[in-house]
């Protein structure tokens, strides 16, 4: 049987896909190339924190850990829906896929409430219950994660910034929610360490108080995460910039409405554009998409426009 003519049309879908679908998804897959080495290095320091604290006899570092193995499946959510938000448009999502990604934000979300919760509760039992207290041997290494982390985390964010994902934004505060357990523990420790008898419980301590700075933040991501989900408008400066981009077009006499909401990694625009009460449908015509082709091409990261033509 000969697939030759179906290979011909798939590659003729792949380069008929508009410039602005082609934009979106690249910058997905550069986002998700960087969740993908995230997953990885959770994987490596969730073995060491783990082992470590298990040898140093120290459960904030073990409580460190475990956060580090949920992470690994927080990311890796995160990851499939960036892939999943990269397709473009198709019959059953006229709209593209970009809700996928806010989902995945809302879910990761749910996931630090989860770990903190999980990470307060067995504090909490340490803290009751007497143990021997941490080796200074898990400084170094403590020392070790935190550095990676917050540079990692760093990384993150500037992708997220530049692809304009605020789930990616979210992915990265995680990487830092972790770094900060991690300096909260070595912070606890180092008070076991130095205090010795009577201050076997102060890595547990730490670990308690980080665990409430990590649900303080998860309130604001999973707020963030809501109002992608719910089509929140996108900030003012972003509809001025749509504004100024449409009043640009020859023709346009002004603009009336303008709501403009986003979408996963890309922005969707509703505009009602001003143009002379006695030109012909046809010229109106001309204009309207004269409007969604200067929005479309623009660095605003735009891929569907519906303009209105209203007389002047």
């Amino acid at each position: 049987m000969d697939f030759r003519p179906q290979s011909v049309c798939l590659r003729f879908f792949v380069t008929a896909i508009p410039r602005h679908h082609r934009d979106t998804e690249l910058r997905a897959q550069q986002s998700a190339a960087v969740i993908a080495r995230g997953i990885a290095l959770n994987v490596l320091l969730a073995v060491v924190k783990i082992v470590g604290g298990i040898w140093g006899n120290t459960y904030a570092l073990i409580a460190d850990g475990v956060e580090s193995i949920l992470d690994v499946f927080s990311s890796t959510l995160v990851w499939g829906a960036l892939r999943m938000a990269a397709r473009p448009p198709d019959a059953e999502h006229p709209y593209g896929h970009g809700k996928a990604e806010p989902i995945a934000g809302l879910l990761v979300s749910l996931g630090i409430f989860a770990a903190a919760a999980w990470i307060g509760q067995h504090a909490l039992h340490e803290i009751t219950h007497p143990h021997h207290g941490p080796h200074w041997g898990t400084l170094p290494l403590l020392a070790g994660v935190v550095t990676l982390k917050i540079i990692f985390s760093r990384r993150l964010s500037k992708v997220g910034k530049a692809s304009s994902s605020n789930t990616v934004g979210i992915e990265a505060w995680h990487h830092y929610a972790d770094a900060l357990t991690s300096a909260a523990a070595f912070v606890g420790i180092s008070v076991a360490v130095i205090g010795g008898k009577g201050y076997e419980n102060a890595d547990d301590w730490a670990a308690l108080a980080a665990c409430f700075v990590i649900l303080w933040n998860g309130v604001g991501f999973f707020r963030t995460a809501v109002n992608d989900v719910m089509d929140r408008a996108a900030p003012i400066p972003v509809e001025l910039e749509v504004r100024k981009a449409a009043a640009s077009v020859p023709g346009v006499r002004g603009i009336d409405k303008c709501r403009v909401r986003k979408s996963g990694l890309s922005h969707l625009v509703d505009i009602h554009v001003e143009v002379d009460g006695n030109l012909s449908v046809r010229e109106g015509h001309d204009i309207a998409g004269a409007v969604k082709h200067r929005l479309l091409e623009s660095p605003l990261h735009i891929t569907d426009v519906l303009v209105h033509i209203e007389p002047a």
